[in-house]
């Protein structure tokens, strides 16, 4: 009945999974990863502070906002929930507007939570690759023979996109974006840069910025860096299957103020 009940007030609203007791709530939320959790106390197998206490202390699923709902309404209780983890309580019977409101309102910390999260993996895979680059390549270059240097900025090139694909998917990247150059800004601004693309041109495309990926003292001091922003260019270029060259017209290594590309159709 509690369960009907809810579904009739959020059916409208939300897609909704159900579980009956403790254990099958346990596997269907590690199976599901939903959005947010509505947990009754009084469960078979086990309560519900027992099953809110699982989710919090799995890292899988402890950001999953939990709003007990029971007909317990001491504050042994609630001290027992927050004890538990739990992030709001409704008391039965469910006030509609009240559920609501609440569901409303974690979703949007959630959505925060996520979003602060995302930045904090942006700017560490910034500095990984930052601090790998401009720390290896002056040393390591410095002593190859030219033949050779061509073969270490490739491999360079590839541990880029690698750990800038690491965590998605490089097919669902390609079909997000219109143009090559919008999916080259979209790679080199995850590295730090705030390049823009200039589409105007029916025949090639511009991509410019004032905000070099690898720090401008540090590409002005080895512009070698600039060559490796040419080639992430030209890889994603190949893989959006187009027949495009990438032209190098100014880069901040070299001197200038800004960096400047231009792809252009061969054809």
């Amino acid at each position: 009945m509690n369960i009907e009940l809810l579904r009739a007030y959020l059916e409208d609203t939300y897609e909704l999974i159900t579980a009956y007791n403790g254990h099958q709530a346990l596997e269907v939320v590690k199976s599901q990863l939903p959005d947010i959790i509505l947990l009754d106390v009084m469960m078979p197998d086990m309560n519900g502070y027992q099953v809110c206490q699982s989710l919090k202390l799995d890292p899988q699923t402890q950001f999953i906002p939990v709003i007990i709902v029971t007909a317990l309404s001491g504050r042994n209780d609630w001290v027992t929930g927050i004890d538990a983890g739990a992030d709001e309580f409704l008391t039965k019977p469910v006030n509609k507007l009240e559920l609501l409101t609440r569901i409303h309102s974690l979703l949007r910390i959630k959505n925060l939570h996520a979003d602060l999260i995302a930045e904090k993996n942006k700017l560490y895979l910034q500095n990984r690759i930052r601090s790998v680059l401009t720390q290896i390549i002056p040393t390591l270059l410095r002593t190859l023979p030219p033949e050779q240097k061509s073969i270490v900025i490739h491999q360079m090139i590839d541990m880029v996109m690698d750990a800038i694909f690491e965590n998605t998917d490089p097919e669902s990247n390609l079909a997000a974006y219109e143009t090559v150059g919008e999916l080259c800004c979209q790679i080199i601004n995850q590295l730090g840069a705030n390049f823009e693309v200039d589409t105007s041109n029916n025949k090639n495309c511009t991509i410019k910025g004032n905000h070099c990926p690898w720090g401008r003292e540090e590409a002005r001091s080895n512009p070698i860096l600039c060559t490796i922003s040419r080639g992430i260019f030209s890889r994603v270029a190949n893989m959006k299957g187009d027949d495009l060259e990438v032209d190098v017209i100014e880069t901040m290594g070299n001197g200038d103020n800004c960096c400047l590309f231009e792809i252009n159709r061969l054809d």
